[in-house]
């Protein structure tokens, strides 16, 4: 089998462990909703919401380094991530337990890279790779939102984690608005490469080859 071929194999592989990871991470967060409101109970909400954040990278670094990447994976994976950060930064507004201005600063960034992204895509751009910073910017995000919960809950040490949900969350909210200002110029450079490798690829079919 040609590397070509295994390549395309792997990729176009349904279960691997990255997508079933991904899978219970977007089954799950009906039970955080439940245990946010039906049950009331603010810290498994975010012990739960947490596990979630981790499972977030979790399935990345084995989809990199166990050579499980697949094509399905590249789809649901973004959405798990957008679900994650809508479902539980939402669901903790509505609940009152983080400040109102947070977190709309959180879900309107989200909201524009989210339709950033599906319209470059429709307007055939090549896929845009997260920086650094945007990264960064997640995951001090995921790690700040389940503290915030955390803050507003009974549990002994809910002051700590209210102060270091303030000291993760406004660098991370920094981190995140100036990856998506990062974006600006690469989405830029990704839509023109796109149109131009999908012009190529047209006037390749439309010129025939010598004999």
């Amino acid at each position: 089998m040609t590397d070509t071929a295994a390549d395309q194999v792997r990729t176009d592989r349904i279960l691997t462990v990255p997508n079933v990871i991904t899978i219970v991470r977007l089954a799950m967060l009906p039970v955080f909703l439940w245990l946010l409101f039906a049950q009331e109970d603010r810290a498994k909400a975010a012990a739960l919401l947490a596990v979630l954040g981790i499972t977030d990278f979790l399935d990345g670094y084995i989809a990199r380094h166990f050579h499980q990447e697949s094509d399905l994976g590249k789809i649901l994976d973004p959405i798990a991530d957008k679900a994650l950060f809508f479902v539980g930064a939402g669901g903790i507004l509505i609940d009152g337990s983080v400040p109102v201005g947070f977190a709309v600063a959180v879900l309107v960034r989200e909201a524009l890279v989210a339709g950033a992204t599906i319209a470059l895509a429709m307007l055939g751009a090549r896929r845009i790779d997260v920086t650094w910073f945007g990264k960064a910017g997640t995951f001090c995000l995921m790690v700040a939102f389940p503290l915030f919960l955390t803050g507003a809950s009974t549990v002994g040490w809910a002051d700590t984690a209210e102060t270091l949900a303030w000291m993760i969350g406004i660098p991370g909210l920094v981190l995140a608005w100036y990856a998506a200002w990062l974006y600006v110029p690469l989405a830029r450079q990704a839509l023109a490469e796109g149109r131009a490798a999908h012009g190529s690829a047209g006037a390749d079919a439309e010129v025939p080859s010598a004999p």
